[in-house]
């Protein structure tokens, strides 16, 4: 089933994976070459996250400070979309 919608929310896990995707890049770039540092940055670590996060309830669903001027900003361009549609 097709879901449609503007997501506004996101879990730390996601966070604290392309958090460390960044750290890993700048440690690269630092290093030049890191066999292990390389291989760490291919995986995908957000399941691993997500269970290291889960036992101690540190997985929160956050959202931008910022969130109602985003969701009056895309009602306002949802809106619009769907009045040219029509």
């Amino acid at each position: 089933m097709w879901q449609s919608g503007i997501p506004t929310v996101v879990e730390t896990a996601v966070l604290v994976n392309d958090c460390i995707d960044v750290f890993i890049e700048k440690l690269q770039d630092e290093a030049k070459s890191n066999d292990y540092l390389n291989k760490l940055k291919e995986q995908d670590n957000y399941e691993e996250i997500k269970e290291a996060l889960l036992p101690k309830d540190f997985n929160f669903i956050v959202t931008p400070k910022e969130i109602d001027g985003l969701i009056e900003n895309m009602s306002s361009v949802v809106a619009r979309g769907i009045n040219l549609s029509l």
